[in-house]
């Protein structure tokens, strides 16, 4: 078999794998008795393994939007047991956009069996980063009129709309109370926000005095929509540490993701520049090709997940993908460009049936890390090659260029470089969403690419 032949079946194997796990994720949740299609009134499936909504939620006008999101990576170490039973976790999430109703989606994907949650809330912080709610924002949530749910091992739920006046820039409040083990707690570490933990059933305590526990950890929730009359869609970024934020300062919000959000609020209404929300799909760690060990998967590879935390984002209309530095620095042998090329063409393939458009990172320098070698560094060099070229997505931003020392093009640039010479420190995050050229968000996806 030749080299090109090699790849070629590589691509096909990877399609297969993406089309099998979105008709399993996705095939749960898109018909309902007797084959019909369910909606949720906004022209989108809900969300795999979800839920209908509730018929009564509150009418309004508007978008349904995403406004915060992180990517289930896999089950909590210590929770195999008992998971979180007898105690209220408090999430603290940040809102990218403003909306006068919101709801929550709950994942139980790593749980081993069926996840209890009696009661579950959601309110405005009082201050960035609080356990308190500010007065009279406090709203308890339902799943089909009930205050109680189910939510089977693998799946996952999305609560009824309440109204709630959401606005950009604020935190938000997402409680969950479990009365009975429930085994792994489907978690995202890495969070970079302090989220608050209390014994008993807390979920409605407004003063937040009982959240005496504070973790960096996301537990449970993996998203916030809300109904916005200032956004039309939402953009989806899919990557690895890089996305997630990793070394960014905790509490600040100064991920490269939350920058862009705020960019493109602020050029709302500009020509050529379209209404979209941001959320954030990075796993730290993460890859194109490889992933990691368990059933499900935990940090699974970019090209298993992306039916899940891209296909199945509300509202999705553009994707921006910044993966496959991993693939490289975590080479066992020989890095192969052409393998990582090949699993994000993959990945673009599947944007383009779904008609988005996709925007594509080149891949940032990393000499002085640890991992650093010759022959990574030559990988790294021809993946971007092949993406600036145009050859992989429908349009390129290029953080490489942005970020790397003139001086030393392998290197970051100082004042950019959080110091393991890999992640970018406040600075460098900021810089990466400042070069990225917001009309390329708007327009078809090719037929063809």
């Amino acid at each position: 078999m030749t080299k090109r032949h090699g790849y070629a079946l590589l691509a096909a194997i990877c399609a297969l794998i993406v089309a099998v796990s979105t008709a399993i994720y996705v095939g749960a949740a898109g018909t309902g008795p007797g084959g019909r299609t369910d909606d949720d009134g906004t022209g989108h499936r809900p969300l795999a393994g979800s839920r209908p909504h509730n018929s009564a939620a509150p009418a309004s006008t508007g978008t349904w939007v995403g406004t915060w999101s992180a990517s289930p990576m896999g089950g909590e170490p210590g929770t195999e047991m008992h998971g979180w039973a007898g105690r209220s976790v408090r999430n603290v999430v940040h809102a990218g956009a403003t909306g006068t109703s919101a709801r929550v989606t709950l994942s139980n994907l790593y749980g081993q069996q069926p996840l209890t949650l009696s009661h579950a809330s959601i309110a405005v912080a009082a201050a960035g980063g609080a356990p308190a709610a500010a007065a009279g924002t406090m709203r308890r949530l339902t799943f089909g009129g009930s205050t109680s749910v189910v939510v089977p091992a693998g799946e996952q739920v999305v609560s009824d709309a309440v109204r709630l006046t959401v606005t950009h820039g604020t935190d938000l409040l997402v409680t969950t109370y479990s009365p009975t083990p429930s085994g792994p707690v489907t978690y995202h570490p890495h969070a970079r926000q302090t989220s608050y933990t209390a014994e008993g059933d807390r979920t409605e305590d407004v003063s937040g005095k009982a959240y005496t526990t504070k973790t960096l950890y996301w537990r449970y929730v993996t998203a916030v929509d809300v109904l916005s009359n200032e956004s039309d869609g939402t953009v989806v970024v899919f990557g690895d540490s890089l996305t997630d934020g990793s070394t960014s300062t905790v509490d600040a919000n100064r991920r490269w993701t939350d920058v862009l959000a705020a960019r493109l609020r602020d050029a709302s209404g500009t020509s050529g520049v379209p209404r979209y929300t941001v959320v954030n799909q990075g796993i730290s760690g993460n890859q194109v090709l490889r992933h990691g060990t368990g059933r499900p998967a935990e940090n699974p590879s970019g090209v298993s997940r992306f039916a899940r935390d891209v296909l199945g984002r509300t509202g999705v209309e553009a994707v921006v993908i910044d993966l496959g530095i991993n693939d490289i620095l975590r080479s066992r042998g020989r890095p192969d460009a052409d393998a990582v090329l090949s699993g994000l063409r993959s990945m673009v393939a599947q944007a383009h049936a779904r008609g988005l458009r996709v925007v594509g990172a080149t891949l940032m320098p990393f000499r002085g890390h640890r991992g650093y070698r010759e022959d990574r560094e030559a990988a790294r060099q021809a993946v971007n090659a092949e993406i600036r070229a145009g050859r992989v997505f429908d349009a390129v931003v290029d953080f490489d260029k942005a970020l790397r020392d003139p001086y030393d093009p392998r290197r970051l640039k100082a004042e950019y470089d959080c110091g393991d010479h890999l992640h970018p420190s406040d600075r460098g995050y900021a810089r990466m969403a400042e070069v990225f050229d917001l009309r390329t968000l708007k327009g078809a996806a090719p037929a063809e690419l």
